[in-house]
């Protein structure tokens, strides 16, 4: 499968003017780096060379890079290190050994200044909050830097006096609100180790995960709210107390205002002290928090990130590629299950007010998110593709019908945005907005590639790999390759790559996670296609590959085109090897409301697909279904619908409690009978 090479590509959407260049921060970083760390003399006539060269240094000299983030960002080690890496293995890379510091100290160094303490640090908003026309009581609510820190340090205390030492864990089933926040930098700053799962995970996908790392402290609400209504969890959370042996004390987080059950502390209680923080100052390489894959076949791996790997990581990524800091407002769509939680509540580190969102993204009205940002004030939003995909099916216009002046950038991740998707936002959003289509993944809590404000954007690609960040595509014998579609691969350490799995002593589940078939690379498990003009496409998962005649083809492709056509809601591709040695490609489909999948609509398909793509494409069958199931986190389930395919039991095809609607997979499971018995 090739590429379309990039000197065939149209001109690019947007285009960053001379001054928003001048100004980004990543331009003002380059040539302090150039001054003071060897990087090359940035080029202001020449942007993308300009970046280019930047990003070679950055992954040329590493000890040089991070040494200049670390400086440029005024990171505070109570400890010096004696080296930037000690050992570039991976895995195994050891960053800044000797060095001590603190996340959460980062986190609330704005407070410090009496000139922003009162300024907000959060914004909260609730299903309630979105009509600005409605009453004053459903006003966002603000936490004020200065009342983030008070808080913090009387739930830190409050830990210490339970017994709460570093290295102990401490799990929240909470949804995205400001005491979930709270939580987790008064356990970073005692030392402990966070873990969170949201709310509407069930009880049997919370202790898959929390089980495993043994938390000492569970913060939990009695409910959520979701879609207008109201949902209880009290039993969830008796159940979780009596499953987690390990716990010494039970926090109420009262969202629906019931009393707590007994033996609970009230967060009210808890946070109430006027208390400044200790910050317990742990190596660079102290577990911050513990995060988990989506455990579809088996339970999650718990992927242990480091303190001071996370904290600068995130300076980078939000400092530099996202272009945040002080006077900007942070929103993205996201639950405390999903790594981009964690990825917001470090918009903190750059002195961004973070705006936190509980309820759903299509509450009254798909354009929900929308309202959100326009209310709120953002200046960088970030959602999933999906949800710019729906709001363009929905004929949603948000910049024609909201106040999005302070708005300059719409983020997306999740799965690759189609080009229509870019389009649309371009179109419909604003023509003056940056796109920026990021990816990475929970196993970095970061991006490979993505943002990056001094470069264009063109259609259906991401603008750049990220700084330190050796993104490379490679052939099945390990070969690079531009304009053409291959492996994702870092072939460099990042400081948060896991320090470890949990629960994995001889690093056995973690090497053969991502370096089994290239040792001493990351193997993402990513199509990617690196154009010659240094942006990036993504393709999708490439432990789904599709391969037909020997051609590897991505499934992303086919769902841009599919889902283009009004009548598909959603789709589904699998390849299934046969034990004939056939190979077997359907196609699901999940029909909008009111569409029917008769002959027309399938020749539709059918031509879309060979139109836009090739002929290899077109699939052997068109199947509706009734929706298609998803990991809790929102991706689609390829992996386990191609096993319940090939006749795998659905116990063991997938993880019950790692899916949205379990039963959706019979759906499948039921089809696998019925081809296993029908002559063919």
């Amino acid at each position: 499968m090739t590429a379309t090479p990039a000197t065939e590509q149209p001109g690019p959407l947007w285009q960053p003017g001379p001054d928003r260049v001048a100004s980004a921060r990543l331009t003002r970083f380059h040539a302090w780096a150039a001054e003071r760390h060897g990087a090359p003399a940035p080029a202001p006539e020449d942007p993308a060379g300009s970046y280019a060269a930047l990003h070679d240094w950055s992954v040329a000299d590493l000890d040089a890079f991070w040494t200049a983030v670390t400086q440029w960002f005024g990171v505070r080690f109570t400890r010096p290190y004696e080296t930037v890496l000690a050992d570039r293995a991976m895995p195994g890379a050891t960053w800044f050994p000797g060095a001590t510091l603190n996340y959460a100290e980062h986190a609330l160094r704005t407070a410090d200044d009496p000139a922003r303490a009162h300024e907000p640090a959060l914004v909260h908003v609730t299903e309630n909050h979105q009509d600005a026309a409605g009453p004053a009581e459903a006003a966002p609510r603000e936490v004020s830097w200065a009342e983030l820190r008070r808080q913090v340090g009387s739930l830190s205390a409050r830990l210490r006096d339970l017994g709460v030492r570093p290295g102990d864990r401490v799990s929240g089933y909470l949804p995205n609100v400001p005491e979930a926040v709270v939580a987790l930098l008064a356990t970073a700053a005692v030392g402990a180790v966070w873990t969170s799962c949201a709310p509407d995970f069930g009880a049997r996908s919370v202790l898959d995960r929390f089980q495993q790392v043994e938390p000492v402290v569970l913060f939990a609400v009695d409910g959520y709210r979701y879609g207008g209504k109201e949902h209880d969890r009290t039993g969830t959370v008796a159940e979780l107390r009596r499953e987690l042996p390990t716990l010494r004390a039970v926090v109420h987080v009262p969202l629906l205002g019931a009393p707590a059950p007994d033996g609970a502390l009230e967060w009210a209680a808890v946070t109430s002290a006027d208390t400044a923080p200790v910050y317990e100052q742990v190596p660079f390489d102290h577990p911050l928090w513990v995060l988990y894959s989506s455990g579809t076949t088996g339970l999650p791996k718990a992927i242990v990130q480091s303190q001071g790997g996370i904290l600068v990581e995130h300076l980078k990524q939000l400092g530099l590629h996202c272009d945040l800091g002080p006077g900007d407002r942070f929103f993205w769509y996201t639950s405390t299950g999903w790594m981009m939680w964690n990825f917001l509540v470090s918009g903190l580190l750059t002195g961004t007010t973070v705006i936190t969102y509980d309820g759903s993204p299509g509450h009254r009205g798909t354009d929900a998110q929308w309202r959100i940002a326009e209310r709120t004030g953002a200046t960088f939003y970030g959602t999933s593709a999906a949800y710019v995909m729906a709001c363009r099916k929905a004929g949603v216009h948000p910049g024609r019908d909201r106040d999005l002046s302070a708005l300059r950038c719409v983020a997306t991740t999740g799965s690759p945005l189609p080009p229509d998707g870019f389009r649309w936002l371009h179109e419909e959003a604003g023509a003056g907005l940056w796109i920026a289509s990021v990816s990475g993944g929970t196993d970095v809590c970061s991006c490979f590639a993505g943002a990056v404000p001094t470069l264009p954007v063109h259609i259906g690609e991401l603008q750049a790999p990220c700084l330190g960040t050796d993104l490379q595509a490679w052939d099945p014998n390990g070969e690079p390759l531009t304009d053409e579609v291959g492996e994702l691969i870092v072939t460099n350490p990042m400081p948060s790559m896991p320090v470890r799995f949990w629960n994995d002593a001889d690093g056995s589940r973690y090497r053969d996670s991502y370096f089994d078939m290239f040792p001493g690379a990351w193997r993402h498990g990513d199509w990617i296609t690196l154009t010659s003009r240094g942006s990036v496409i993504i393709h999708g998962r490439s432990d789904s590959t599709l391969n037909r005649q020997g051609v590897r083809m991505g499934s992303a492709d086919i769902y841009e085109a599919v889902e283009r056509l009004p009548e598909i809601r959603e789709s589904l591709v699998i390849g299934v090897e046969e034990p004939d040695g056939g190979y077997w490609m359907p196609l699901f489909v999940h029909l909008a409301e009111g569409a029917t999948l008769d002959d027309a609509l399938r020749d539709r398909v059918k031509h879309v697909i060979r139109d836009q793509l090739s002929p290899r494409h077109v699939p052997d069958e068109i199947i509706e279904i009734p929706g298609v199931p998803h990991t809790l986190t929102g991706k689609r389930l390829e992996v386990p619908v191609k096993r319940l395919l090939q006749g795998t039991p659905l116990e063991k095809a997938v993880n019950p409690g790692s899916v949205d609607d379990v039963g959706l997979l019979r759906e499948y499971e039921a089809l696998a009978r019925r081809r296993a018995s029908s002559p063919r």
